[in-house]
């Protein structure tokens, strides 16, 4: 039977642990972080490793300056004013968003050269595209379809802007974009007579050359989709049509597109999934190494009642996926085992895991990953120096 004097001493302790938690999210809310390593923070939680994304983000500075392309990189993958901030002060000319919401948060903390890589389509989108290039004239969408190049047109008109619009076209990802040749030259030239319009360029993304496995194999299939923008673009220009930019472009084919694009929308890059990973880079056909992975979820293990596997705090709500990996223990399998937790299964009986202990995993995709968490945590070693807010997570009015 407990004593009572154990149970006072186990409630002082529980109590004290309970103050040292409050304790450190009211330094966390002031921007101290001394004393504070990863053993601190709740689970599941988003970790950045500071010196390996500022590696990431020199790398790909050095390359499109070594290039001449420019960067105009994906805001869905980090959701991060601080991050699109970084790559800014590195180069980038701006940012690509997904959606609107997206556009609007980024746009709102002080971002130029935004561009909506999706149709806007329907009422909201059209009049809520319109009212971001009043605010923000060098703000740019895409179009696809002559319906929406004239709906577009009148939103413009009713603001009394001039909305600049991409000509998008298909380069063999079937989600979007018109038929190149004849048919984008002449979506570019409807958007080009438009009163209240500007064409900003031509954009393609060839989605399945960015996770193409093997370089030499990637650069043929990326060359091969992007051979029909190259071809809208040279067909607009003999018009006569001036096409000052034609965007596109992944992490995976950085090294690539020079010949055809003039800015890349890579994202990914600034820190990498185990999906990016797998596809193998120029120096290395099995692994990916041009850029490191940067960005974690720390969990930990919550339960380990039988032999060579134990449970974390990180299930299906964390976006864990079995293609997910243990940092620094490869061999490990993950399995998902619902809302809140996950598996982990080892054969190894001298490398197990420890009921408390912390585990780090790099997650499968980043944009859903990132897409479920309030913030990130910058670590320093195992120190926690920062923690950047993800935007929109609070709850934009709309998508």
């Amino acid at each position: 039977m407990t004593s009572r004097r154990s149970f006072l001493v186990a409630a002082g302790a529980f109590t004290g642990s309970a103050r040292a938690a409050a304790n450190v999210e009211a330094k966390i809310a002031k921007k101290d972080f001394r004393g504070i390593t990863r053993q601190d923070l709740g689970t599941p939680a988003m970790i950045l490793d500071e010196a390996l994304f500022e590696q990431n983000l020199r790398i790909m500075a050095a390359s499109n300056k070594a290039t001449g392309l420019n960067i105009r990189p994906h805001v869905k993958i980090h959701k991060c004013p601080e991050i699109t901030r970084k790559q800014q002060a590195l180069g980038a000319i701006g940012a690509c968003c997904a959606t609107m919401a997206e556009a609007e948060l980024i746009t709102n903390a002080g971002m130029k050269g935004v561009l909506y890589t999706c149709q806007p389509a329907g009422v909201n989108k059209i009049s809520r595209a319109a009212a971001l290039a009043k605010k923000s004239p060098t703000f740019m969408v895409v179009a696809d379809d002559p319906i929406t190049v004239d709906l577009l047109n009148e939103a413009a008109g009713a603001a009394g802007i001039r909305m600049n619009v991409f000509t998008d076209v298909f380069v063999a990802l079937t989600r979007q974009g018109i038929q190149p040749g004849e048919p984008a030259l002449k979506l570019a030239q409807k958007i080009d007579k438009s009163k209240n319009l500007r064409l900003a360029g031509l954009m393609g993304y060839s989605g399945d050359a960015a996770h193409t496995h093997g370089f030499e194999a990637r650069r043929k299939k990326s060359m091969e989709d992007l051979a029909a923008l190259k071809e809208s673009v040279e067909m607009c220009r003999k018009s006569g049509l001036e096409v000052p930019i034609v965007t596109g472009g992944s992490t995976g084919t950085y090294n690539i597109d020079m010949p055809v694009l003039t800015e890349l929308q890579a994202g990914s890059y600034v820190f990498m999934d185990t999906a990016y990973m797998a596809i193998g880079g120029k120096s290395n056909d099995h692994m990916y190494t041009d850029f490191a992975p940067a960005l974690t979820v720390l969990t930990t293990v919550v339960s380990h009642t039988r032999k060579n596997q134990c449970s974390i705090d990180a299930g299906n709500k964390a976006m864990l996926r079995v293609t997910d990996q243990v940092k620094g223990r490869p061999e490990v399998k993950i399995q998902n085992q619902g809302a809140e937790y996950g598996m982990l299964h080892w054969t190894d009986t001298d490398k197990g895991f420890k009921l408390g202990e912390l585990v780090e995993i790099y997650p499968t995709n980043l944009d859903t990953s990132v897409n479920v968490y309030d913030r990130l945590y910058i670590a320093r070693g195992e120190q926690i120096v920062d923690m950047w807010p993800i935007m929109g997570r609070a709850g934009a009015v709309q998508r």
